[in-house]
């Protein structure tokens, strides 16, 4: 990829930080915050959703756009889903626990929180709540965090309610899931102060490490997003939402640079060679007789093929601003966004079945010559319509330069319209939720991670590598109970960390394993009644029947700890079936008759005391 002068290029960015809680219950209501498989699901409804006024009478502008595409919304509901969720009873209070994590939070970021915290609603129509907006609360303002290229300000901390979980796309509309609708999440939003894609990911884990240092974040994926703000100096701002990786975020600022770099040059372009938008015409009689599978679809099921001539286009519309993205798939994006598949243009034609003399008649009807594209929307008449007024629309902004808009990033490192930024009138007053004054000295300052692995190399001797892992792992408050209450401190590390990355590669599904199944196995062993060498067998059957109690399973498994009598008759068998060996190589067989001789007591011994006994019979016998 390109690299650029971003102090030249006048690069600004900025960061919002997306993250659940890991309370009990949900923002509103005392449903829990589980999430459940579609197939669970007890009923289903559907909404219409459209977009409000403000106070000032106002109608959100990305509220609007969303709304010319008429969709129907599926929702499914659990034992677990109540009438708040589903928008058929008012909000209850804002949750405690949500607002003391976010407290703590604040804290980590250095911020002010507000004296009284007000609920707004927040206009969101694109089904992916109920009642067609999200509650959001500022809670702390003015923070900063630092990173190696200096500081960021931190704008603002809000808590909100998360979105439903979209399951699928339809035709004519989107089925969603109410599990993860309403639970806690932060949204943190850091100042401009970022200038080079490097900072953009240095300060995204940054703050990434201050949230798990609470201990009060959910872990996994889909749990936290970001999105980033970028902007040069002779582009337009831009939010890409839902990057869910912090490895991608340094990769989308870069490629969006290249984007508005193109888009600068394409516009400055288009300018001398005085560009111009045409009227869109009906062309579907240029067509009528066409081989092009797409537009032979479209019209056999009565559709129509329009047009929009692009003066002074001619090779731009192909012009490549992302990788495989072109100015033309960034009008491609806005006809789909009302209901189009997509467009054909001519710098990509004759191709598609369309033929150059198709080529010539379309210029011909709408009066494009050489040194001018066209772009075309075939469909049925309504979204071919709507279509291709949008397609005319992004092209009218082209000539400007750079337009305002969000976009949504995708895994590659580009990104893809999804519609204009937001306005004021996107937010107004919640009424039904009663103002709750947040009171900071409720709530203590979480150690950090970092400070966390130091303290567990100084305080429980484990090695850097093995600390680092345990305090940024998601079971670190486990480690400390276990240990708390007598466990070896690196057996517990290595069992919550090691053993289980080792299980998760041989495909065991440590998912299914709780907290009560590692105490349960940990208690065994300090207990004498399990051998630290039985503890991976032990922590398998588990996972494959989680339901079990660990002393129970390992009962019905033979993996309780062998006595030193059991050990030494098991290894003087092992040494007897191998004594020509012994005899020959003395110690030197050692190590193949230990493996022999641990799989003979199948994890029931210690291997310290495994070995001592055996390097004993061996000595005798050589």
């Amino acid at each position: 990829m390109t690299e650029f002068d971003y102090d030249e290029l006048g690069l600004v960015a900025g960061l919002e930080i997306h993250q659940q809680l890991d309370t009990a219950t949900k923002l509103f209501c005392e449903c829990p915050t589980e999430l459940r498989e579609p197939e669970e699901s007890e009923r289903a409804f559907t909404r219409y959703l459209h977009p409000t006024r403000s106070e000032l009478g106002e109608i959100d502008e990305a509220a609007l756009e969303e709304s010319k595409v008429e969709r129907e919304f599926e929702y499914l509901a659990y034992d677990t889903t109540c009438l708040v969720e589903e928008d058929d009873e008012p909000p209850h209070r804002l949750d405690e626990e949500a607002l003391d994590a976010a407290l703590e939070i604040t804290q980590l970021l250095d911020m002010d929180p507000v004296d009284r915290a007000h609920v707004m609603r927040k206009v969101v129509i694109d089904g992916s709540n109920t009642s067609g907006f999200q509650r959001s609360t500022l809670v702390a303002h003015n923070g900063e965090i630092e990173t190696s290229e200096g500081s960021v300000g931190v704008e603002d901390l809000m808590l909100e309610e998360e979105s439903a979980q979209r399951v699928e796309e339809r035709e004519g509309g989107v089925q969603f899931s109410l599990d993860r609708l309403g639970i806690p999440l932060v949204e943190i939003g850091t100042k401009p102060d970022i200038s080079t894609p490097e900072q953009a990911r240095e300060a995204a884990e940054r703050i990434g490490m201050l949230l798990r240092s609470t201990g009060k974040v959910k872990r996994g994926l889909g749990t936290i997003r970001q999105d980033v703000n970028v902007s040069i100096a002779d582009g337009a701002r831009v939010e890409m939402k839902g990057v869910q990786s912090l490895d991608d975020i340094d990769d989308l600022v870069r490629a969006e640079v290249r984007r508005q770099v193109e888009l600068v040059d394409i516009a400055e372009e288009l300018r001398d060679r005085d560009a111009s938008v045409g009227d869109t015409e009906n062309v579907t009689d240029v067509f009528a007789e066409t081989d092009s599978g797409v537009i032979r679809g479209a019209l056999d099921a009565d559709g129509v093929v329009y047009a929009v001539p692009l003066y002074g286009f001619d090779g731009l519309v192909g012009r490549e601003l992302q990788a495989d993205r072109r100015l033309g798939t960034e009008f491609s994006d806005h006809a789909k966004r009302h209901g189009a598949g997509g467009i054909f243009h001519t710098d990509e034609l004759p191709a598609y079945g369309v033929t150059e003399d198709e080529v010539d008649a379309l210029r011909e009807a709408v009066g494009a010559g050489e040194e001018d594209a066209v772009a075309i929307v075939a469909d049925e008449p309504s979204v071919a319509t709507g279509a291709i007024d949008a397609v005319a629309e992004r092209a009218e902004t082209a000539i400007e330069g750079v337009p305002e808009e969000t976009r949504g990033a995708n895994d590659d490192g580009t990104s893809e319209y999804l519609r204009p930024l937001p306005g004021a009138a996107r937010m107004y007053p919640e009424t039904d939720v009663p103002p709750v004054d947040p009171d900071p000295s409720e709530v203590e300052t979480p150690e950090l991670l970092t400070e966390k692995a130091e303290r567990y190399e100084d305080e429980y001797g484990l090695d850097a590598g093995l600390a680092e892992q345990v305090a940024y792992g998601r079971r670190w408050p486990l480690f400390e109970e276990v240990v708390e209450a007598g466990v070896d401190a690196t057996l517990a590390a290595q069992t919550l960390e090691s053993t289980v990355t080792e299980l998760r590669r041989d495909d065991v599904p440590v998912e299914a394993l709780e907290d009560d199944h590692f105490r349960g196995v940990l208690d065994l062993v300090a207990d004498g009644d399990l051998a630290q060498e039985g503890v991976p067998e032990l922590l398998a059957a588990l996972a494959e029947q989680p339901d079990r109690e660990a002393a129970d399973l390992a009962e019905d498994l033979g993996l309780g700890s062998a006595g030193e009598d059991e050990v030494r008759e098991a290894v003087v068998e092992v040494v007897e079936r191998n004594s020509e060996q012994v005899e020959e190589e003395g110690m030197g067989a050692f190590s193949g008759l230990m493996g022999e001789c641990m799989g003979a007591l199948r994890g029931k011994a210690d291997g310290d005391l495994v070995s001592e006994v055996l390097r004993e019979e061996i000595q005798r016998r050589a």
